[in-house]
């Protein structure tokens, strides 16, 4: 049995190929004479480079609005997460560390600077009726004592801990904390 050889042709979409504009080549193909550029000046001339927002010379638009408002570069920002949310997703003891607390999406860790500086803290509104460990930043007075109440435990982390993707793949003896108690608060 002998194998025929089917040529096949492709082509091209219709309107894919379109031919170049074709500047300076007379009045009738309706981009003759300056070939769109207009009269004269900065822009119609060969090599042109002008930046975004400049303006031939005349002081920027962006820099004669008056500037408003000040960005603190040493702001904390915290995932605050109710124990009434822990109740909900969490069993009877329960490690809540970092990387429980991202399985169950109460946190996200990300490489953003955005994300790599915030922290944990836990707030007391709702109620939890397990004992449960937690690993958090921060937790407020309220929630440490219900936690303990329930014959919980809670590890403060450092500061310096910073929810970023290497975190997740850290063991937890390798994570600067310190064991919470009653009297700290």
């Amino acid at each position: 049995m002998e194998k025929k050889d089917k040529k096949i042709f492709l082509t091209a979409p219709e309107g894919m190929r379109k031919t170049p504009r074709r500047l300076g080549r007379g009045p009738g193909s309706g981009l003759g004479k300056t070939s769109g550029k207009g009269h004269k000046g900065q822009k119609a001339r060969s090599g042109k480079k002008l930046r975004p927002g400049f303006e031939g010379g005349q002081m920027p638009l962006q820099r004669r609005v008056p500037k408003r408002g000040f960005t603190n570069i040493f702001k904390k920002d915290y995932y605050l997460i109710n124990l009434g949310d822990l109740d909900k997703v969490s069993k009877n003891n329960d490690v809540l560390d970092i990387k429980r607390l991202v399985e169950l999406k109460l946190i996200r860790v990300g490489d953003s600077i955005k994300q790599k500086n915030k922290m944990i803290k836990i707030l007391g509104d709702g109620d939890i009726t397990k004992s449960v460990t937690i690993y958090t930043h921060k937790i407020s007075k309220h929630a440490s004592d219900k936690v303990l109440k329930n014959k919980g435990k809670i590890f403060l982390l450092s500061d310096r801990v910073k929810l970023n993707s290497k975190i997740i793949k850290l063991d937890d003896n390798k994570i600067e904390k310190k064991e919470f108690a009653l009297s700290e608060k």
